[in-house]
C-alpha cells in the first residue's frame, strides 16, 4: 500500500510544464511504481527519504532491454530521462517526492513494461 499526494497536477492546479507529489509507502510495503515504466513526452526524478541508515532503495532504470540499478540511500535522488524505466524497492518502506517536467497535461501515455520483458 501507499498513499500518493499531488501537489503540483492537473487534478489540482492548472499546470502544463511541472507536476511534483509525495509518496509514502505503508510499512511491509517496499516496492513502487511497478510494473516499470517510461514517460515518452517527459522527464521524471525521485528524491527519497524517510530511511534510516542501514536502509537503501534499489532504483531500476535504463532501457527495458538492458537494466540498470543505483542503490540509493536516504536523500539521494535519481535523475531518469524520457526514455528510462523507473521502478524502485527498498530494504523497508520509504518515502519520495517525485517531480516531472515536459508535456504533462495527459497522464495515459505511460508505456508500461511488463516484467518478463525486463533484462
Amino acid at each position: 500500500m501507499r498513499t500518493i499526494n499531488k501537489y503540483l497536477h492537473t487534478d489540482v492546479l492548472d499546470t502544463c510544464q511541472l507536476s511534483m507529489g509525495l509518496t509514502q509507502l505503508e510499512p511491509g510495503s517496499m516496492w513502487n511504481t511497478m510494473p516499470c515504466h517510461t514517460h515518452e513526452r517527459r522527464m521524471e526524478v525521485y528524491f527519497y527519504f524517510d530511511l534510516s541508515e542501514d536502509d537503501v532503495v534499489f532504483h531500476l532504470c535504463g532501457e527495458p532491454q538492458e537494466t540498470r540499478h543505483i542503490v540509493v540511500a536516504n536523500e539521494q535522488a535519481v535523475i531518469h530521462p524520457s526514455w528510462s524505466i523507473h521502478c524502485g524497492f527498498g530494504t523497508r518502506r520509504y518515502t519520495f517526492i517525485w517531480g516531472m517536467c515536459g508535456e504533462n497535461l495527459t497522464y495515459d501515455d505511460m508505456d508500461f513494461i511488463a516484467s518478463k520483458a525486463l533484462r
